[in-house]
């Protein structure tokens, strides 16, 4: 069961790479006037067998967006594991990509907690609160300003933002690294155009664009560790984007992840986007 755990951290890691399981409070409590909004349900599994729960709510307008969600450990994995967490991000949507501008996570696993708070500011980060802090052992790449500077958090790190008017579902929307720091670690994501295929569950059915997926780690990991070496490694991993209405970004609907011990599914369970518009608030719904 060591391993289903591990399965379970790694696919959470990557999908928001860490983002997916996600949803905190913000700095301020203003609502974004919203173009479009998305209500997601997502189950994690390996083969069929269930480990985790998450949901996740995104505001998006033309300037601007707020993402939040949360995650607990579920099924099997809750005999020999507890885990739960939460997340958020809010920032600007200009120059033709995301720009975050706060980030925060709080998280708890066999009752250890974890938090992290970021400030950015033109792509840098500006102020970092991380508990509790990085070891400082002889093998970790250090963080250093340089490896801070354009970065995004993985709550937004986790969607892609589509500029112009060009087809949303092509292989454009592949055609990126996206450049993530979570607090403890800097990392890019490699994308690289699949295919497109038709999906469907509850409130979406409709194209997808599947992308796989690189993890190329920069710093703050320990490249001895053999799970840094495993998913850097792994040529296995895909994540199908899907619109949200009314908006430019594609959300996750679906992310794979090759483990030691099987496929990691990550899957929306229910997909309810709309255009919307107005002043709405943000509020995550409990998974």
């Amino acid at each position: 069961m060591t391993n289903a755990r591990s399965a379970f951290l790694s696919a959470r890691s990557f999908a928001a790479a860490g983002a997916l399981f996600a949803g905190t409070l913000l700095a301020s409590s203003d609502a974004a006037r919203a173009d479009g909004r998305l209500e997601a349900k997502y189950t994690l599994t390996v083969g069929s067998v269930e480990l985790g729960r998450g949901s996740i709510v995104v505001e998006a307008g033309d300037t601007a967006y707020e993402i939040t969600g949360a995650a607990r450990v579920t099924g099997v994995l809750r005999a020999v594991s507890s885990g739960k967490g939460a997340a958020a991000s809010r920032g600007a949507l200009s120059g033709g990509k995301m720009v975050p501008r706060i980030y925060a996570m709080n998280a708890e696993a066999d009752g250890k907690a974890e938090t992290a708070r970021i400030a950015i500011a033109g792509g840098a980060v500006k102020e970092m609160d991380v508990e509790p802090p990085l070891k400082p052992v002889p093998d970790r790449v250090p963080l250093t300003p340089d490896t801070l500077q354009n970065v995004i958090d993985p709550m937004s790190g986790a969607f892609i933002y589509v500029p112009g008017t060009a087809d949303l579902l092509s292989a454009a929307a592949c055609d990126r690294s996206i450049p993530v720091f979570d607090g403890r670690q800097r990392y890019d994501l490699k994308l690289s155009f699949l295919r497109t295929e038709k999906v469907k569950t509850e409130g979406y059915a409709g194209p997808a664009v599947v992308c796989g997926v690189r993890y190329s780690p920069i710093a703050g990991h320990r490249p001895t560790r053999y799970t840094v070496k495993y998913m850097e490694e792994n040529k296995d991993m895909q994540v199908w984007l899907v619109p949200v209405a009314g908006t430019r970004l594609l959300a996750p609907f679906k992310v794979s992840v090759a483990t030691m011990i099987g496929t990691a599914v990550l899957t929306a369970s229910s997909f309810e986007t709309q255009e919307k518009t107005g002043t709405v608030p943000v509020s995550a719904p409990r998974p």
